[in-house]
């Protein structure tokens, strides 16, 4: 199974559990679609976007639950990157786990990535 990991604060999660429809964050409503790292790119994402930020959470999505709306583009560094155009249902999500941050105040993943 291959894995996208999106990181969102945890309310915005819980608003789009009671909707059933994660439509994206402010950012990823203006770039038109959804943002998504796989687990070899989340930490660097962490790090860059949302560094110092706590009540997050880690979402993770099966890829091939996304279907031909999931598209990897090249972004930072030339990499490619798996963006959702589409709204993500939220039963789609195998995991919705809290973020914590280590002690030197980065995220910490241990554990959480498939």
């Amino acid at each position: 199974m291959a894995f996208v990991y999106k990181i969102v604060a945890a309310d915005e999660w819980a608003r789009a559990q009671e909707r059933g429809v994660f439509e994206g964050s402010t950012v990823d409503l203006a770039d038109g679609f959804i943002h998504f790292s796989t687990a070899a790119q989340v930490a660097e994402t962490a790090a860059k976007h949302f560094a110092g930020q706590d009540d997050l959470l880690l979402v993770a999505v099966e890829a091939r639950d996304c279907g031909e709306k999931l598209v990897y583009e090249v972004s930072r560094g030339g990499a490619l990157f798996p963006h959702l155009y589409a709204p993500l249902p939220t039963a789609l999500a195998r995991s919705a786990l809290p973020l914590q941050r280590r002690a030197d105040g980065a995220h910490d993943f241990a554990g959480l990535l498939e």
